[in-house]
C-alpha cells in the first residue's frame, strides 16, 4: 500500500524532499502558496529584466545533479550550470579590492597585497577547514540529530576542531591582517549568522567553496527551479500552486492533514515541511498543542537571523568592470554586525552584496543593459522598524553608497527597480520575525539544538530547509532532504 505524503513549501529543500521521497515510492503532493515555485529562489520578471529573488551562489552542484540521477536522468539535459573563475570581489571602504577565487597563484598575489606573511597562514587555515569540512559536512550534514546521545558522541571531535570558537576567532588565530580577516570570516553571513557569534563549524564553507568552486545557472537560479519542476512533473509528483496551508490538522500525536486557504482539507500519512519551523509551531499548529516545558523553552530562547533588504534594479548602462559577485564592506565590521544582530538598529555605515548576473549571462537584461540586485543585512522585525516608512529612505542610502563605491552615475542610469524588506520575508515567505535565514547558526542552535528534521512533537511531521539541520544555504537545505532518507 503506497503512502500519501504532503510536502509544504517549494524552496530547494521542499523540492529535493519531494523528489527523494518520490524515488522511494511515496505518492507525493507538493503544496506552494505562491503561483510559482521556488520559495526564496523564486524569480521576478519586470519588463525585460529577469531577477533571481534569492540564492545566487551555487556551491556543491552535485547535490542538484543527484536529484536527476535518482531517476536515471542528467541535469545537463535540463539546465546548464557553469563554474565562475572569479568567485567574489571584495571592496573595502578605502577603495582597495580583493579578488577571491580558486586559483592559488592569484590568491597568493591578492593576499600579498595586504599582508605577505599571511599567505602561509592562509594555507594552514585551509587545511584546518578541510578537517572541519570532513567532520561537519561529509560525516554529519546528512545524519539526523534526533538523539541527544548521538550529539554527545560528536562533542569530542567538535571540541578538537575548536567548535567553541566563533568563525572570526578561528580565522584570527591564522590571519593577522584585519581586511583579510573580514574576507575569510564573512561566510556565516551567507547562511544568516554573525561571524563573531557563529560557531567555527561553519568555517567549513571556506573549504566547501575550494572543493567544488562557485557556479552559476545560465538563465539564473530560477532556471534550476524550472528544471526541477519539469523533473517532478515527469515523475508523477502532484504540484498544487496558489495553495497556502493555513492550518495543520492534528491527531493524538500525528498530523492527519492540512487545511488550505480555500477551505479544502487534504489528508496525509506523512508531512514534510519546508516552511520555517518556528512559524509552523507557533502559527500553523492550532489544535491542542502538546508542547512540553523543554520544547517551549527551546522555542522561546531561539535567536533569529538578520533580516534582509534586497533592492532589484536594471540599468541602461552596462557596468563592464563590475564582477558577477561583489561584497562591499563599510568602515565598521564588528560594531556594524552588533547593530544588526544585537542592538537591532539601522546604520548608515552599511555593507552589502551586489549580484550582477549579466556579467556572465547577458540574457538576464536587455542588450547593452545590466540587471542587478543588492542585498543588505538589516535587523529582523524584532527591531520594530516600520519599513513602510523607512524603506524609501533606506533605498536612497543604498543607491548612494553603490554610486560612490562601485557603480558611478548610478542614479541617472536606473530604469527599472523595486525592493523587498523583512516584511516580505515575514508575510510572503512566512518566516518568523522576517528573518532571512530562520534561526542563527550558533553552536547552541546547531545540529541537535536546531529544530529536528523529525519533529520532537509529532511522529509523522518532518522538516527540511534553513531552520532545521544542517542549516541554511543551498548545500544545507539540499542536504536536509537527504537526512529524510534515514528517517522515512
Amino acid at each position: 500500500m503506497k503512502k500519501n505524503l504532503i510536502v509544504v513549501g517549494s524552496g530547494f529543500g521542499g523540492i529535493a524532499a519531494a523528489l527523494r521521497m518520490r524515488a522511494k515510492g511515496f505518492e507525493v503532493t507538493l503544496l506552494e502558496k505562491h503561483p510559482d515555485l521556488g520559495g526564496r529562489a523564486r524569480v521576478f520578471i519586470k519588463g525585460d529584466f529577469i531577477y533571481d529573488a534569492g540564492p545566487t551562489v551555487i556551491t556543491a552542484p552535485y547535490l542538484l545533479e543527484e536529484l536527476f540521477i535518482l531517476f536515471n536522468k542528467k541535469i545537463n539535459n535540463y539546465v546548464k550550470i557553469v563554474p565562475l573563475d572569479l568567485w567574489y570581489r571584495f571592496v573595502f571602504d578605502d577603495g582597495s579590492t580583493f579578488d577571491y577565487s580558486g586559483d592559488e597563484d592569484k590568491m597568493k598575489s591578492e593576499i600579498n597585497k595586504f599582508s605577505k606573511k599571511d599567505f602561509f597562514s592562509y594555507t594552514k587555515l585551509v587545511k584546518f577547514t578541510e578537517k572541519i569540512f570532513n567532520k561537519g559536512f561529509t560525516d554529519l550534514s546528512t545524519k539526523p540529530f534526533t538523539s541527544v546521545w548521538f550529539m554527545l558522541k560528536q562533542v569530542p571531535a567538535l571540541l578538537k576542531l575548536k567548535s567553541y570558537k566563533s568563525v572570526y576567532q578561528l580565522i584570527s588565530t591564522y590571519i593577522s591582517n584585519e581586511k583579510l580577516r573580514r574576507v575569510f570570516s564573512m561566510h556565516p553571513l551567507l547562511v544568516g549568522g554573525n561571524p563573531f557569534t557563529t560557531t567555527s563549524i561553519y568555517a567549513l564553507i571556506l573549504f566547501l567553496e575550494k572543493k567544488w568552486g562557485i557556479h552559476y545557472a545560465m538563465g539564473g537560479t530560477g532556471n534550476v527551479v524550472k528544471a526541477l519542476e519539469k523533473l517532478m512533473v515527469e515523475e508523477g509528483i502532484r504540484i498544487m500552486k496558489s495553495s497556502e496551508v493555513v492550518e495543520f490538522i492534528t491527531g493524538e500525536n500525528k498530523i492527519t492533514g492540512v487545511k488550505l486557504n480555500n477551505g479544502e482539507l487534504l489528508n496525509c500519512n506523512y508531512i514534510i515541511c519546508n516552511s520555517d519551523p518556528p512559524n509552523v509551531y507557533k502559527n500553523l499548529i492550532t489544535g491542542k498543542k502538546k508542547y512540553n516545558f523543554f520544547f517551549k523553552q527551546k522555542i522561546k530562547r531561539m535567536d533569529y537571523s538578520m533580516g534582509l533588504f534586497v533592492y532589484y534594479f536594471g540599468s541602461k548602462k552596462k557596468y563592464e568592470n563590475v564582477a558577477h559577485h561583489t561584497i562591499s564592506f563599510g568602515k565598521q565590521y564588528e560594531e556594524h554586525l552588533k547593530k544588526i544582530f544585537e542592538k537591532k538598529v539601522l546604520s548608515d555605515d552599511i555593507s552589502f552584496y551586489l549580484h550582477r548576473p549579466s556579467a556572465t549571462d547577458p540574457n538576464m537584461a536587455p542588450k547593452d543593459h545590466d540587471a542587478f540586485y543588492v542585498l543588505v543585512p538589516v535587523p529582523n522585525n524584532l527591531s520594530g522598524i516600520n519599513w513602510a516608512k523607512e524603506g524609501e529612505k533606506f533605498k536612497e542610502l543604498v543607491i548612494d553608497k553603490m554610486e560612490k563605491t562601485i557603480l558611478p552615475d548610478l542614479k541617472n542610469n536606473i530604469i527599472n527597480d523595486f525592493y523587498v524588506t523583512p516584511d516580505y520575508f515575514e508575510q510572503e515567505l512566512s518566516t518568523l520575525h522576517g528573518s532571512g535565514f530562520s534561526i542563527q547558526p550558533k553552536f547552541s542552535q546547531s545540529a541537535y539544538f536546531r529544530f529536528h528534521n523529525k519533529s520532537e512533537i509529532f511522529e509523522n511531521l518532518f522538516f527540511v530547509g534553513a531552520g532545521t539541520h544542517p542549516g541554511a544555504g543551498m548545500p544545507g537545505v539540499l542536504s536536509s532532504a537527504k537526512v529524510l532518507e534515514e528517517l522515512l
